[in-house]
């Protein structure tokens, strides 16, 4: 986990890198290298790249696009730190979505902390004018998307094969990237074409041991260690983009880690 964390951020540091790239070209080399990997894993172990239940792994698909697009475009509009910190709302919008659509349970615990992340994001969006409107908008909705991923997930359950989902997705983001391309391409140039394709590759490292690591262990053991990608994401953003935040701005993203956090142990309890 701790691999894959520090793979993630690395790999969101280069679509920084490049914030010049269009985004949906960003999305095509990110979602295809990895695509061409994951079919090529699935293919070497015997599992079908059908899947079984089709419909929901296309939801999956649509939603994660939905969120990578919005993530990848914050991550070039806004300070990297945040921008990565914004993204784990995702499980708190996912805790709202379990609600309605998989009827479950949610403990007064975890209300109080969905209040205490929403008070570092007010903190985090209120003190750092170097977010504008619309980037905050699009990093919520992402985040947003991400908790649907979340839930489409385990709806799907056990059913599926985890490199199946990612494959689904993968593919999924290359097909409509690819038809965008048609009016969006731009030939890159060579230093560019070799960050892009890092960032693919980086992707697949990050997906394959972050599942392998699910795999392996108890989720409850593993998934806290995920966190550490917000410290990577602030020091790669201090130390390779100039980026120094604000006392009141770093209170918020702690009382953001503070409530993920916490909701994670909320919820282990209840195991």
């Amino acid at each position: 986990m701790m691999i894959a964390t520090l793979a993630f951020a690395i790999m969101q540091g280069f679509i920084k890198f490049v914030d010049h790239v269009h985004v949906f070209q960003i999305i095509f080399f990110r979602s295809s290298v990895t695509a061409l990997l994951s079919t090529f894993t699935l293919l070497k172990v015997g599992v079908s790249l059908r899947g079984k239940r089709q419909s929901l792994l296309l939801l999956r698909s649509l939603f994660g696009v939905i969120s990578m697009t919005l993530f990848f475009l914050t991550i070039q509009r806004i300070p990297f730190g945040t921008s990565v910190t914004l993204k784990y709302l995702s499980p708190f919008f996912t805790i709202i979505l379990a609600v309605f659509v998989l009827g479950e349970k949610v403990k007064k615990a975890q209300w109080l902390l969905l209040l205490l992340a929403l008070m570092g994001v007010i903190l985090i969006k209120g003190f750092d004018d170097r977010i504008d409107q619309l980037s905050f908008i699009m990093a919520l909705a992402g985040a947003f998307f991400g908790g649907c991923v979340y839930v489409t997930i385990r709806k799907i359950g056990e059913s599926e094969h985890p490199m199946v989902i990612i494959n689904y997705f993968m593919i999924s983001a290359s097909i409509v990237s690819g038809l965008a391309l048609l009016k969006y391409w731009e030939t890159p140039e060579i230093n560019d074409l070799g960050v892009l394709i890092l960032i693919g590759a980086i992707g697949f490292v990050g997906q394959k041991y972050m599942t392998t690591s699910l795999q392996i262990s108890e989720t409850n053991l593993v998934a806290p260690f995920k966190y550490t990608e917000l410290i990577y994401a602030f020091l790669i953003g201090f130390v390779f983009f100039g980026e120094i935040y604000s006392y009141i701005v770093i209170i918020g993203v702690v009382l953001l880690m503070i409530s993920c956090f916490g909701n994670m142990w909320v919820k282990q309890q209840g195991h």
